[in-house]
C-alpha cells in the first residue's frame, strides 16, 4: 500500500527557497553553491567548532576555494570520484565541500580500517585523485594514487589566486559514494547524486525547523552516511555544526552533558547511545528541540516529559540516509517495538510479496523504497545495480524503487513496523554488516575449513557477532593468527567477539547450517586460550574489576584481550570513563585498542598517574592519594 508523508513538522516558510527563476535554481539548489551564498551573506558566522576550534563561512569558503582549485589543475571534474581520508573534523568538512566545488564526488575512507580494505575500496572505485591528511600520506604510497596533503592546502597562504570552480552543473552528476559491507563477501559502492542530497537537504530543512540559528553535531565516523546527513543540511542553510571529542560522542552521561552546555538545538545519536540518554532525565530549559536517532533496531520508549522531541529514523545508504521518520513518544502505541515512522517527502514505501505484489495493510512483506532518494545504484557493479534497483510498477514510467531486505507491515496509524532482514544482513553499533564478507575473510584461513558467523543477543540490547569454526584435520587450531587476520582485513565491527570450534556445523534437514542449533560462547576459562593469571598490583586489581563489570565478565586474566572478551568501542568509551573515575587520569580510546589487556593498560596507567604526580606539589600529592585510596579500597572489599 503505497503511502506519502507530508512530515509532521513543517515550516511556514522554506529556507532553501530562491526568487531566481526556473532555469537558474537547478543550479542554486547544488550544495556548493547554497554554502557559498551563505559565505557571502555571512562571512563571519561560525560554521564549524570543536572545543578548540572555529571556523566562520567565510574561512571554510576560502579555504574550500583554494583545494577545489588545486583539484581542478589536477584533474577533478564531474564525474570524477576523489578519495578522502580525514578524521572526523572540521577539516574534513572543508575538504568535502571542495571535492564538490571543483565538480567532482567524494568517497570518505575511514582511517581506522585496514590497508587491505581501503587498497580494495580505492581499487574498485577507479580513485585515481586522494586527499588526506599529512599522518595518513604513507598509508597510500603503492595504491596507485596522486595523493594530496591536506594538512598544507589548508595552512598555505594561496600563492594562486581563489576563483570559484564551475561545479557539476547537472543534478543528476555525483556528489559523493559510501561503501558498505557487500553480501559477496566485498564491501560495495553506492553512488548518491546531487539530486537526491538536494532531496535530503529539503527534506531535512522543512521537517525540523532548520535555519541559521540552528546549533546541531556531527559525531558519526567519516564512513556512516548518517555524516552526510549531520553536517550538508546545515551547511546549506547557515546553521553551526559542533563536533565532540570522541570520549564524549561514545559516552551517554559526557555526550548529555556536552549537549546541554553547548546549547545544542538539533543533534544525531546512534541507536545505542540513544536508547541510554532517552532513559534518563534532562533538564527541562535545556536548548535541545530534535534528538534523531537511526541506524539500529530502537528497542524502547523515552521517558515522560523529555523537553524534546525524540524521532526514529529509517533508511538503507542506497536511498540517500533516510528514507522514513516519526516521533516516538514515551507512550507505546500498538504491540512490539517503537516504528520507524512514515515516509519522509516524495519518498514511496511499498510492503511487497515475493512476487512484488502489494500487500494488504498489516501483513509483513519486504520492503521496497521508491522517489526521490534513490541512489544511481552501485559503482562498477551493473549486476548488483539492476538485481536489488528495480522498475517502480506505482510510479511514473521510468522510476524505480530499491529492493532494501528488510522486513516490514504498515500499522494502523500509516506508520511502519520494522521486523529485521530477509538475509543474514545486520546492523551493530550502527554500522551494517554483511556477515558473508567476515566468512571470506575466515575461510581464507589455512586452519579453518567452514565456518559460519551470526549476530547473538544473549543479553538483551547486548548484540554480539560470533563464528563457529570447523578446523582443517592436517592443522591446529591458531586463534592468534586468526584474530590477526580479521583485524588486518576488516574494521573492528566486524571483529567478532567470540570465536567457538566446532567438530561439525549443525545441519537443518535440507541441508542449511542450523543458526538456531549454533552453542552459546562459553566464558570459561578452560574455553580460552592460556592459563589465568590474577592481578598482581593494586591498579590492576582495580582495572580487572572495571573489565568485569563493563564487558560482563565472571572474571578476567591480565593477559586476556578485552576485544576477545567482546569489547568494542563503545563499550572502550565506557572503559575510559570507569578509569578517569577510579584513578583521576585520562586515557585515549586509542589505548584501550593499543593496549587491550589488564597488564598493558595497566602500565599506561600507571605512566599517565607519574606524569600528574611529577607536576603536583607535596600537598596536592598527598590530598590525591586520599581521595585515590577510598575506590581502590572499596574495590579490594567487593573482591
Amino acid at each position: 500500500m503505497l503511502i506519502e508523508n507530508k512530515t509532521n513538522v513543517l515550516l511556514e516558510r522554506n529556507p532553501l527557497a530562491s526568487a531566481a527563476s526556473s532555469q537558474e535554481r537547478s543550479s542554486a539548489t547544488l550544495l556548493p553553491c547554497l554554502v557559498a551564498a551563505r559565505a557571502q551573506q555571512h562571512p563571519d558566522k561560525v560554521a564549524l567548532a570543536t572545543d578548540s576550534e572555529k571556523l566562520t563561512y567565510g574561512e571554510l569558503e576560502l579555504r574550500a576555494e583554494r583545494l577545489a582549485n588545486e583539484l581542478h589543475s589536477l584533474g577533478a571534474g564531474p564525474e570524477v570520484l576523489v578519495g578522502l581520508c580525514v578524521e572526523r573534523s572540521p577539516e574534513f568538512v572543508v575538504a568535502a565541500l571542495a571535492i564538490m566545488k571543483s565538480g567532482a564526488a567524494y568517497l570518505p575512507l575511514d582511517s581506522a580500517h585496514p590497508s587491505e580494505r581501503l587498497r580494495f575500496i580505492i581499487k574498485d572505485a577507479g580513485v585515481r585523485l586522494l586527499v588526506t591528511q599529512e599522518n595518513f600520506a604513507g598509508r597510500f604510497q603503492d595504491f596507485g594514487v596522486r595523493v594530496v596533503v591536506l594538512d598544507a592546502k589548508l595552512s598555505g597562504s594561496g600563492q594562486r589566486p581563489v576563483q570559484s570552480q564551475a561545479v557539476a552543473e547537472g543534478l543528476d552528476n555525483l556528489a559523493y559514494v559510501i561503501y558498505t559491507s557487500g553480501s559477496t563477501g566485498q564491501p560495495k559502492g553506492v553512488e548518491i547524486t546531487h539530486r537526491n542530497l538536494a532531496h535530503l537537504i529539503s527534506w531535512h530543512v522543512k521537517a525540523f525547523g532548520v535555519d541559521s540559528s540552528t546549533r546541531t553535531t556531527f559525531q558519526a565516523g567519516v564512513g556512516f552516511d548518517a555524516a552526510v546527513w549531520e553536517v550538508w543540511p546545515y551547511l546549506a542553510v547557515g546553521a553551526s555544526v559542533h563536533l565532540p571529542d570522541e570520549s564524549t560522542r561514545l559516552s551517554a552521561d559526557s555526550l548529555r552533558a556536552w549537549l546541554i552546555s553547548h546549547k545544542i538545538t538539533i543533534s544525531f545519536v546512534p541507536t545505542a547511545i540513544a536508547e541510554q540518554m532517552i532513559a534518563r532525565p534532562w533538564p527541562a530549559d535545556s536548548a535541545l528541540r530534535f534528538l534523531l536517532t537511526g541506524a539500529d533496531t530502537l528497542q524502547r520508549y523515552p521517558l515522560p516529559g523529555l523537553p524534546f522531541s525524540f524521532i526514529n529514523n529509517y533508511g538503507p545508504t542506497e536511498c540517500t540516509v533516510v528514507a522514513t521518520s516519526g516521533v516516538i513518544g514515551a507512550e507505546k502505541t500498538g504491540e512490539g517495538l517503537p516504528s520507524i515512522g512514515r515516509p519522509i517527502d516524495k519518498v514511496r514505501i511499498h510492503i511487497l510479496d515475493e512476487e512484488r505484489r502489494e500487500l494488504p495493510r498489516g501483513t509483513t512483506g519486504e520492503i521496497y523504497i521508491g522517489g526521490g532518494g534513490i541512489a544511481r545504484g552501485y559503482r562498477n557493479r551493473p549486476d548488483l545495480t539492476a538485481e536489488r534497483f528495480v522498475a517502480d510498477p506505482f510510479g511514473e514510467e521510468g522510476d524505480r524503487m530499491y529492493r532494501t531486505g528488510d522486513l516490514g507491515r504498515f500499522l494502523p496509524n500509516g506508520e511502519i513496523a520494522f521486523l529485521g532482514r530477509i538475509d543474514d544482513q545486520i546492523k551493530i553499533r550502527g554500522y551494517r554488516i554483511e556477515l558473508n564478507e567476515i566468512n571470506a575473510v575466515l575461510n581464507e584461513h589455512p586452519s579453518v575449513q567452514a565456518s559460519v558467523v551470526i549476530v547473538r543477543e544473549d543479553v538483551p540490547g547486548d548484540k554480539r557477532l560470533v563464528a563457529y569454526l570447523v578446523h582443517r584435520a592436517d592443522s591446529q587450531r591458531d586463534l592468534q593468527s586468526l584474530r590477526e587476520l580479521i583485524r588486518r582485513r576488516l574494521p573492528d565491527y566486524m571483529d567478532p567477539a567470540a570465536f567457538v570450534w566446532m567438530e561439525s556445523l549443525p545441519l537443518t534437514p535440507n541441508g542449511k547450517v542450523d543458526r538456531a542449533a549454533l552453542p552459546v560462547p562459553t566464558t570459561d576459562d578452560d574455553a580460552r586460550d592460556g592459563k589465568f593469571i590474577a592481578p598482581r598490583t593494586l591498579v590492576e586489581e582495580t582495572l580487572a574489576g572495571i573489565i568485569c563489570e563493563v564487558l560482563k565478565a565472571p572474571r578476567v586474566s591480565v593477559d586476556d584481550d578485552f576485544f576477545d572478551l567482546g569489547a568494542h568501542s563503545l563499550l572502550g568509551a565506557q572503559i575510559i570513563a570507569r578509569v578517569r573515575g577510579a584513578f583521576g587520569t585520562e586515557l585515549r580510546l586509542l589505548d584501550v585498542f593499543d593496549a587491550p589487556t589488564v597488564a598493558e593498560l595497566s602500565l599506561r596507567i600507571e605512566k599517565a598517574l607519574t606524569l600528574q604526580l611529577d607536576a603536583m606539589t607535596e600537598a596536592e600529592v598527598e590530598a590525591a592519594l586520599a581521595a585515590l585510596d577510598e575506590p581502590l579500597a572499596a574495590n579490594t572489599n567487593r573482591q
